[in-house]
């Protein structure tokens, strides 16, 4: 195996990892041998006291992710969609009012999730692509109605948009503060700042490939006591099967308390995975996970300080850059699809656009978990070095071929 690679210069136990192109998308992304190795063990039994104790510790390490000491988590099969199903079917009635923040593509479907378990919503959008809902706005809309819950989407993984939750939720608690607070950290779980208790946010939810640093699969979701409380007292049943806290609550219930209890299969190794990233996470505690939000944003300055070097503006504003991800406009003249595929040549993986008007005039870059805490894996370095060459060879093919039509 080649070791020119500096994607493959880092050492390992057992050998190196495969050699394969660099996840540099808004996940999945890049993982460490620990957790490599944890997913290629034999299964366990998924009642096994074995696995009760890594299940135990996956919950109990989730919520001090997010800031939380006495929330309840759920970690169950499925993407980090499966948080909103379990929002909508746990917590909406048919005719609940919600307010949803739209900073993207994900505000979108999250709305449109919660209108299909009968809730009645209110879209307050960003002035712009790129721009945070006002908290004017935000204000003005919750004291002129009463809203169930409202949901932030922290980092809209569309656009790169980091909403200040801190001052949202501020101002929830002062205008409406029986509204319930919904936060969609699927893309900011573990590379931005979050506390759950003290800011006072009910629902966390978000899943594992991200900035967690696990392999996709897991959604992971945080309920407040408020929150359950809510549930438990619901008139109406619940409105789903899969989804229902009803079939779940039992069960996270149960495995927090170090027992196992049943009703769908775990999937035994995806949360050992999971357990050996969270512990890599959470290894020195809050002052480590701190560092790590500050690492990603260490790397994300230089990332955008080299593409600013390239003529590529970041699309969201300043003030409203996610730390795990960066979304940035192409050169005039360059198309995403294009830049894509001499990326991919290279070795790394970037993402296209996602907002449909707008898809082929950015890209988005992730850069999370091990990528930005391993600097002896040379990811980022890669990264950065990819994306410099690329953009300069389009440009002068671009270039050479205008010259080449005048002449």
């Amino acid at each position: 195996m080649s070791t020119k690679n500096p994607r493959l210069s880092f050492s390992r136990a057992q050998g190196r990892q495969p050699e394969h192109k660099i996840l540099a998308i808004p996940g999945p992304v890049e993982v460490s041998n620990n957790v490599l190795e944890a997913l290629a063990q034999p299964p366990l039994s998924h009642v096994s006291p074995d696995f009760t104790r890594i299940f135990q510790e996956a919950l109990s390490l989730s919520r001090k992710v997010v800031g939380s000491q006495n929330g309840q988590p759920f970690v169950i099969a499925g993407s980090g969609t499966l948080g909103w199903d379990q929002v909508g079917a746990n917590l909406i009635e048919r005719g609940d009012k919600v307010l949803v923040l739209n900073t993207g593509y994900f505000g979108d479907g999250f709305k449109d999730c919660l209108t299909s378990y009968g809730a009645v919503a209110t879209i307050l959008m960003a002035p712009s692509p790129g721009e945070t809902v006002p908290l004017a706005a935000i204000e003005s809309t919750l004291a002129g109605q009463k809203y169930k819950l409202i949901t932030i989407t922290h980092v809209d993984t569309s656009t790169g948009v980091l909403s200040d939750v801190h001052d949202i939720t501020k101002v929830v608690r002062r205008v409406s503060p029986s509204t319930l607070i919904i936060l969609d950290a699927v893309c900011s779980a573990g590379c931005e700042d979050i506390k759950m208790d003290a800011w006072g946010l009910d629902i966390v939810l978000t899943a594992s490939q991200k900035a967690i640093g696990a392999l996709p699969g897991l959604s992971i979701l945080i309920a407040s006591p408020r929150a359950i409380q809510t549930y438990s007292s619901r008139i109406t049943p619940v409105q789903g099967y899969y989804a229902s806290w009803k079939k779940w609550l039992p069960i996270m219930e149960a495995y927090v308390a170090g027992k196992a209890a049943y009703f769908g299969t775990q999937p035994v190794n995806l949360v050992r995975a999971l357990t050996e990233a969270l512990k890599e996470l959470m290894k020195d505690g809050e002052e480590g996970l701190a560092k790590r939000i500050e690492a990603h944003r260490k790397v994300a300055r230089r990332l955008r300080a080299v593409a600013a070097q390239l003529g590529m503006k970041s699309l969201a504003t300043q003030g409203a850059e996610a730390a795990g991800l960066t979304a940035i406009w192409v050169p005039e003249g360059l198309t995403a699809s294009e830049i894509l595929q001499k990326a991919g040549a290279k070795g790394v993986v970037f993402a296209g656009g996602l907002l449909a008007d707008v898809k082929d005039r950015y890209i988005r870059i992730g850069h999370m978990g091990v990528s930005v805490t391993d600097e002896a894996r040379g990811d980022t370095n890669r990264i950065t070095d990819v994306l410099y060459s690329v953009i300069n060879e389009l440009l002068a093919e671009k270039r050479m071929d205008r010259a080449t039509t005048e002449i």
